[in-house]
């Protein structure tokens, strides 16, 4: 099987990141192929062009036609990122609009959007210092309805799951490494082969 990662924090101590090795070597330990990508290390850029819009898919970019390959080759999808302003970063909202699009992800037809993702398995690992009760009964929640209803509920996702750790800025080394063995349980789960 393999699976794409996207890694979007820019700290490199950060507790995303602590998550990604989690996520790779419980994926490793399943005989996963990994395509792994840490989108500011890479420096991705995350701005969508007019020109960009327009252009067929050959023309594009050799690493932006990379990053659209690899989605469709992979089984899996895994983004881990912090929760700011009750979204992903913008790097990670650029890379979406960038490599989610029309014409390679999915097209309009008569007959409603089609998707060539919608069979894959996707998990988000979101962090945020919000407590859970004010990111639900106050904020209503931004980053699993831009996510699962979204991006995922548009592109026929059958496999969609999230999981947010919080309050990062509160938490213990205890709590942490609960939350990374809780990381490795999900992974287990979600990805071994049948």
């Amino acid at each position: 099987m393999k699976t794409l990662i996207i890694l979007a924090n820019p700290r490199r101590d950060s507790f995303n990141h602590a998550i990604s090795e989690s996520v790779k070597e419980s994926l490793l330990e399943l005989g996963h192929e990994i395509y792994f990508h840490d989108l500011y290390l890479e420096r991705f850029d995350p701005v969508l062009s007019a020109d960009e819009i327009s252009a067929e898919e050959s023309d594009l970019p050799p690493e932006l036609r990379r990053y659209i390959d690899e989605v469709r080759e992979s089984q899996g999808l895994i983004f881990i990122h912090p929760n700011w302003w009750g979204g992903a970063p913008a790097i990670l909202r650029g890379w979406i609009d960038r490599v989610f699009r029309q014409n390679s992800i999915y097209n309009f037809t008569p007959n409603g959007v089609v998707s060539s993702i919608g069979d894959k398995v996707v998990q988000i690992f979101s962090t945020s210092n919000t407590p859970r009760d004010i990111e639900l009964n106050v904020y209503g929640n931004p980053v699993e309805i831009f996510w699962k209803t979204i991006v995922f509920g548009l592109l026929g996702s059958k496999s969609f799951e999230r999981i947010n750790f919080e309050s990062i800025i509160m938490s213990t080394n205890e709590q942490r490494k609960e939350w990374l063995k809780e990381t490795k349980k999900i992974i287990k789960r979600r990805f071994s082969e049948n």
